[in-house]
């Protein structure tokens, strides 16, 4: 089993601008984590108020919600490595004036959150075209395990980013982890400059950027595999994936811990991610890859289930470990298969959907958890969004699973 899983990576490697892009991606976003603790940490030494804290947060995320929908038309219509390219020169640039301001002690908590929200907009235009650069970068055969090391990328770095962010806080200054996050994004552009691909072709009679997003939308709520797969996404993101917002109040008021147990149960999700993708680098094709979507999905309702009885923090981290690997089996296999069937044209459209579901979902999610657990304590809302979560896989999984022979198709 494991030396098919080192034969798939060595296949998926052998894509050099897959390697080149990986290798990128891989340094760019340990200092996009690492930025993210950064711009936290300079909220709270400027004001010293969770209120700032809080909205310079936001502003780091919500624009990704409201920008990636006119990316992935746009990335539909232009070369989609040349926006990465433009877009992470442009988030290079903040993140220097950012550091400028810092050394002539020009900055304020105002001026932090706008160069954040501008960041943010720069990094959601370019998610669409990130995205959907996988596809094209690898043979039709090593998409699976492409999307597999690009889920475990993700995850070490949510890991080492903030890991190293602290780490430099305390012994050189945050000033430290800005410049870091700089040369990350010089190495991604350096690394990458040796990437060449052609724009999209033109499609006749164009219409306008409002038409092309809508033309996505339909396209994707009309199709029999990815409709049901979106449809998944956002009730589960909504219902079950916001319970990690809540974790800091569950291991309060729950536990009776304080950050050791938050610290422990955080890093139990990104373990099973991480253990998640390595399990699909083994897998070869298609095939079986619609079943693993539902499964995991009701596995990972059932784990949440879990969480909310479990009397122990041992036995609440086994909980989210399991969770964590659920949820990247069924996030990974979704992707997979919706890269693999969509048409070529809607590429960029269909992933800022993506997108935007799996950030939206468990926005909207953790502001419904949050009030609910206000009025009726912590379990309720758990219990809820873990008793829905299963209605949707039971209703949805069906429709899913009757077009497993579309979406398991060898050729997309």
């Amino acid at each position: 089993m494991y030396a098919r899983g080192i034969a798939n990576l060595t296949q998926a490697f052998q894509n050099r601008d897959f390697a080149r892009f990986t290798a990128g991606n891989a340094v760019s976003l340990v200092g996009m984590w690492g930025l993210r603790i950064a711009v936290g940490w300079l909220a709270w030494e400027l004001t010293e108020q969770a209120f700032w804290v809080g909205l310079v947060a936001f502003a780091d995320l919500f624009p990704t919600i409201v920008i990636t929908p006119l990316a992935g038309a746009i990335a539909d219509r232009r070369s989609r490595l040349a926006i990465v390219r433009v877009c992470q020169l442009i988030s290079m640039a903040i993140v220097v004036a950012l550091t400028v301001l810092i050394w002539t002690e020009r900055l304020t908590v105002e001026l932090l959150a706008l160069l954040v929200l501008a960041n943010g907009l720069v990094m959601g235009f370019k998610q669409p075209s990130r995205m959907a650069l996988t596809r094209i970068l690898v043979r039709p055969k090593d998409l699976p395990t492409a999307i597999a090391v690009n889920a475990i990328v993700f995850n070490l770095a949510r890991f080492v980013g903030p890991s190293l962010a602290g780490l430099l806080i305390v012994t050189v200054g945050v000033e430290a982890v800005l410049v870091f996050d700089v040369l990350s994004s010089a190495f991604f552009l350096a690394v990458i400059r040796a990437i060449h691909l052609d724009a999209p072709p033109a499609r006749a009679g164009q219409r306008t950027l409002g038409g092309d997003i809508v033309d996505g939308i339909r396209y994707a709520a009309s199709h029999p595999g990815i409709g049901p797969i979106m449809l998944l996404m956002l009730v589960l993101g909504i219902c079950m994936r916001a319970y990690i917002e809540l974790l800091p109040a569950y291991s309060a008021l729950i536990l009776a811990r304080g950050a050791d147990g938050l610290a422990i149960m955080s890093a139990g999700i990104g373990a099973g991610a991480i253990l998640a993708g390595l399990w699909l680098t083994q897998r070869d094709g298609l095939s079986g890859l619609t079943r693993l979507v539902v499964i995991n999905h009701t596995l990972s309702a059932l784990s949440l289930l879990a969480l909310a009885f479990a009397p122990s923090l041992w036995l609440a981290t086994f909980a989210v470990v399991v969770n964590g690997f659920s949820l990247a089996m069924a996030g990974i296999a979704s992707q997979t298969l919706t890269q693999r069937v969509v048409d070529e044209a809607m590429l960029g459209r269909i992933m800022s959907l993506y997108g935007v579901i799996f950030r939206a979902g468990p926005a909207a999610g953790a502001l419904a958890m949050g009030a609910l657990a206000d009025l009726f304590g912590l379990r309720t809302p758990f219990l809820a969004g873990a008793a829905l979560s299963l209605l949707a896989c039971l209703v949805v999984g069906q429709r899913l699973l009757r077009a497993r022979t579309a979406l398991e198709a060898t050729t997309p």
